[in-house]
């Protein structure tokens, strides 16, 4: 049994992706960022950066104790050693699959985010920030795009086979709407994204996230939501 502390996000819909496709036995304990229950004692033991995903593996590999495990890119390499499932077996297929996990972790996750928060988090609009995280978004996409123009998914021998890999990226570019990028102009990402958004696992995760979440029209943050959000600074970790 895996226990997901999880709420509607990027990072957090990588889990369930993951889950999803493995058919791993798992409960969803919803932590509702926009409420602050990041904040929680209960939660910060488990990931103690206040953020979501973090999973508690009830019944780790050789026994023992229960593993709590932080970080989305951690959990998908964590997830994929349990069960050998969704990573290349082989080296050089393990190696391209951590290498693009990486990626994801260290670049289009962190550039696409701050296009959104620009976009649609920030209190008054700067054009040049925008204007930044919007070009390295579409060069991260033109990165992805290139990759994909000869294999039907990231990483592995041949064309490829679905793994972390993609399931780490997927949801940073699933609403390129929102991150003010034309799909059109990356054809093979756009192929991968159809591929990957009718698999069934990927129909269920999205739909377990609608059903906690649902989905509402855009609204502006309040003060105290974007506090939470993005308000924090040391003094929340000293506390």
């Amino acid at each position: 049994m895996i226990d997901l502390h999880y709420w509607t996000t990027p990072n957090g819909h990588k889990v369930t992706l993951f889950l999803e496709e493995t058919k791993l036995e798992y409960r969803v304990l919803p932590v509702n960022i926009g409420k602050g229950e990041q904040f929680r004692p209960e939660f910060l033991r488990i990931a103690p950066n206040n953020r979501i995903p973090a999973i508690v593996d009830q019944t780790p590999a050789g026994g023992g104790a229960p593993i709590p495990v932080f970080e989305s890119g951690a959990i998908l390499l964590y997830l994929a050693d349990k069960t050998g499932q969704l990573i290349p077996k082989d080296l050089r297929g393990r190696t391209e699959a951590l290498e693009w996990l990486f990626w994801q972790m260290a670049g289009l996750g962190p550039m696409a985010g701050q296009n959104g928060h620009f976009n649609h988090a920030a209190p008054e609009k700067l054009p040049y920030a925008i204007d930044r995280y919007e070009r390295e978004t579409a060069r991260l996409f033109a990165v992805l795009n290139k990759r994909l123009q000869d294999r039907d998914f990231v990483a592995g021998a041949g064309r490829g086979e679905y793994s972390i890999a993609d399931i780490a990226s997927y949801p940073w570019t699933r609403n390129f709407t929102r991150l003010n990028q034309d799909i059109e102009q990356f054809p093979n990402l756009k192929r991968w994204q159809s591929v990957i958004a009718a698999r069934p696992a990927t129909v269920r995760a999205y739909a377990l996230a609608d059903q906690l979440n649902p989905p509402t029209p855009p609204a502006p943050l309040t003060d105290e939501q974007r506090k939470l959000l993005y308000g924090q600074d040391a003094t929340t970790v000293r506390t």
